[in-house]
């Protein structure tokens, strides 16, 4: 299951329900105590309720309301959900889906109380229509009296057919967004939302403050989240053995049952036992795992950038392992402020970590920050722009429209040191180029290295990070003499470079001669990266593809997909790990008339 939006109500400064959009990388940018954190926060007590516990004083002070909502909604949903007595059913046809076709379940809080208590609901597009509005309340004779009261044509048996037919047998199903409870003990109801709780993505929360406890912190936090990971991964073993409990309970409970009708029948008309299984939090809370470092130091002893170096080390790792392991379970990693107590290379490390994280199937990233430095580097289709109105209510805002306001709110500016604005299509061929340039770079001093020459600042024509979209927007205007390298692939950037080739002033623009950029890659650059052996082409093939595609096709069958990686994935993909093992040599069996290198001695000669 897929995060798709989260919603709060009358949560500490959000008085007012507050609706805020989740990506594969979501970012949430603004100034000290504005409002960021609580949502990671929220998250963790709608999903675990553990690191952060709800407590009575998280109610909005204003509202006068002691009841706090917080309300996810998801897509990619389980195809089908098994009921007792092996009767299976969908989200659709019970109607628990919205009009959208998503899943939103609402958890209610009331704080009015010592302990504050919970209430659950999906929030759906179902029938209110007399007679039909309660169905999946019902026990079975209930429903039985009612398919015979109609005389419907369907089995007695399996409450999901008999509810499907009597709804179908209703001519106006009056359907509208109701609060259906699926916490009380009321049969099926009660029975969906036990499936789909192990439905639900993992959720694991690192905060930016923590002690130095063995029980908390860095310190023990990566381990949690390992072992929460490792339990999705085996999921399916864990519900067998909890079939095989609830199966000899039963049978215990028969057993119990026969032996009281012999002792008593008026004490024996019913003895029907309620098997509730242990939540994923649970399983997780029997395992405990403690790290030593040199000399059997405990971690927790370390100093703090020390134990944030770990989280680094730990994003890094986990990005690697599921891009070999392919896990199929959901988890979103939520982490405040990871700029913490961080060298600039390990910030560097932890955001392209996260950003291959993002890539994976069933993962999702959350962050916090309010440093210029870090935010300038993530994706400004990530960012989610906190502030304040009028009224000091919070908001959330996002799209193209607030970069502005992020910019000057983080203190984002543009370098004073850039002679030369490169302009590239998007994100993957800031790396290619980068990567190519330190590769030739490294055999020959007299070109440049991309990588780390700060006279030469990218210009995504998309503008696909805030520190792109600050060059675009206030560097192009101090007229720098721009470069422009497209691919070949799109017909009408012709006129784009024979319009930058009429400037005078310095700027030159061309298109590559092969296909695209993935198109200079080396096979073995490729193999050395994923273990994945192709052929790479200069021009698409017959059939059309093209080395990304080609190259998604490989790496799908190898990690077992149940489809193929989109062409945007494999071109990040091979943009964060096969261009980087790119060698001057590599570069010139894949270009032997020089095309790149001549790019790069152009550029450096304008330097």
């Amino acid at each position: 299951m897929r995060l798709e939006s989260v919603s709060i109500k009358n949560f500490r400064c959000y008085r007012e329900e507050t609706t805020v959009s989740m990506v594969d990388l979501t970012t949430f940018v603004g100034k000290n105590d504005i409002g960021k954190s609580s949502i990671l926060e929220a998250l963790e007590i709608f999903f675990n309720n553990e690191a952060v516990k709800i407590e009575q004083g998280d109610a909005n002070i204003y509202s006068g309301s002691p009841l706090v909502s917080i309300t996810c909604e998801f897509s990619d949903l389980p195809s089908k959900l098994s009921l007792d007595a092996g009767a299976e059913t969908t989200l659709a046809a019970e109607f628990l889906l919205s009009v959208e076709g998503t899943l939103k379940i609402q958890k209610v809080f009331d704080c009015g109380k010592r302990t504050p208590s919970v209430e659950v609901y999906i929030l759906a597009n179902h029938p209110t229509a007399a007679g039909v509005a309660d169905l999946l309340d019902l026990k079975e004779k209930d429903l039985q009296k009612l398919v015979k009261d109609q005389k419907l044509d369907t089995a007695l048996k399996g409450n999901p057919g008999m509810r499907q037919a009597l709804w179908a047998a209703t001519k106006d199903l009056e359907l509208k967004e109701v609060a259906l409870p699926v916490t009380k003990p009321k049969e099926d109801s009660k029975r969906i939302w036990d499936q789909l709780e192990s439905y639900l993505p993992m959720y694991a929360l690192f905060q930016s403050d923590r002690s130095s406890r063995d029980s908390d912190g860095e310190v023990q936090n990566p381990m949690k989240a390992a072992v929460a990971a490792a339990i999705a991964e085996v999921q399916d073993d864990i519900n067998r053995i909890q079939e095989k409990v609830r199966e000899k309970a039963e049978l215990i409970a028969k057993i119990t049952h026969e032996a009281l009708k012999t002792i008593d029948p008026n004490l024996a008309k019913e003895l029907t036992p309620q098997f509730v299984p242990p939540t994923a939090a649970k399983w997780t809370g029997l395992f405990s795992v403690g790290m030593d470092t040199d000399d059997g130091i405990p971690l927790n002893k370390r100093g703090s950038g020390v134990r944030r170096l770990v989280l680094v080390a730990f994003f890094k790792a986990e990005a690697e392992r599921r891009l070999k392991a392919g896990t199929s379970r959901s988890i979103i990693y939520a982490i405040e402020e990871p700029e913490t107590a961080q060298h600039p290379n390990n910030q560097r490390i932890l955001i392209e970590s996260f950003k291959t994280l993002a890539l994976e199937p069933g993962c999702q990233i959350l962050l916090t920050t309010h440093s210029p430095g870090f935010a300038s580097d993530l994706p400004t289709a990530s960012i989610r722009f906190v502030t304040r109105d009028a009224d000091l209510q919070p908001v959330i805002l996002e799209g193209a429209d607030v970069f502005g306001e992020v910019a000057e709110t983080l203190g984002v500016v543009p370098d004073s040191r850039v002679k030369i604005l490169f302009c590239v299509e998007g994100p993957t061929d800031v790396a290619a180029f980068k990567s190519l340039s330190r590769a030739l770079h490294t055999a020959d001093q007299t070109l440049p290295n991309l990588a780390l020459d700060d006279r030469v600042a990218f210009v995504l024509l998309g503008g696909s990070t805030l520190k792109h979209w600050v060059t675009q927007h206030y560097l192009r205007s101090l007229n720098r003499p721009e470069v422009h390298i497209y691919d070949s692939d799109v017909a009408k950037y012709a006129e784009s470079v024979t319009e930058v080739n009429l400037r005078t002033d310095g700027s030159w623009a061309v298109q590559t001669n092969k296909h695209e950029i993935e198109c200079y890659l080396h096979a073995d650059a490729i193999k050395d990266a994923f273990d994945v052996e192709i052929v790479v082409i200069d021009q698409p093939a017959a059939d059309g593809k093209s080395v990304p595609r080609i190259f998604a096709e490989a790496f799908s069958v190898q990690q077992h997909y149940d489809g193929v990686l989109g062409d945007d994935k494999a071109k990040l993909r091979l943009a964060d790990k096969a261009f980087p093992r790119m060698t001057a040599e590599r570069v010139a069996e894949r270009d032997p008339l020089g095309e790149v290198e001549g790019w790069f001695r152009r550029i450096g000669a304008m330097l």
